[in-house]
């Protein structure tokens, strides 16, 4: 388990630095935080899954992993509604979306994955 982890943070952190750097040689500069954060920490995942696992978990996560990108990029879009064009407290506006986003990523679970 503990070898399994050490990989995990090797991988995620080679995946961060390349994503980094990726994002560092784009512009706008606020690239970079989207390019390190998220696709890395999933590359990593479905790299470990890909060598410990069979083809069909990893394609039962990959899968999933679009559904949550697909409930997030909802979460995105609303959340730019209520803030800029509304002007609701960011606090409020994240618990809502909160519950948007996972009523979102089960319905798509429910509908597609399962």
């Amino acid at each position: 388990m503990f070898g399994e982890l050490a990989l995990r943070f090797v991988i995620g952190g080679l995946v961060v630095s390349g994503f980094a750097v990726l994002g560092e040689m784009l512009t706008p500069k606020r690239f970079a935080g989207i390019f390190g954060a998220a696709p890395s920490v999933a590359l990593a995942t479905l790299g470990m899954a890909f060598v410990t696992q069979s083809g069909e978990y990893v394609s039962a996560e990959g899968r999933s992993m679009m559904a949550g990108a697909v409930a997030f990029c909802l979460y995105s879009l609303v959340a730019r509604r209520l803030l800029v064009a509304h002007g609701a407290p960011a606090l409020a506006a994240a618990s809502f979306l909160w519950a948007v986003w996972l009523a979102v990523a089960v319905a798509l679970w429910g509908v597609f994955l399962r």
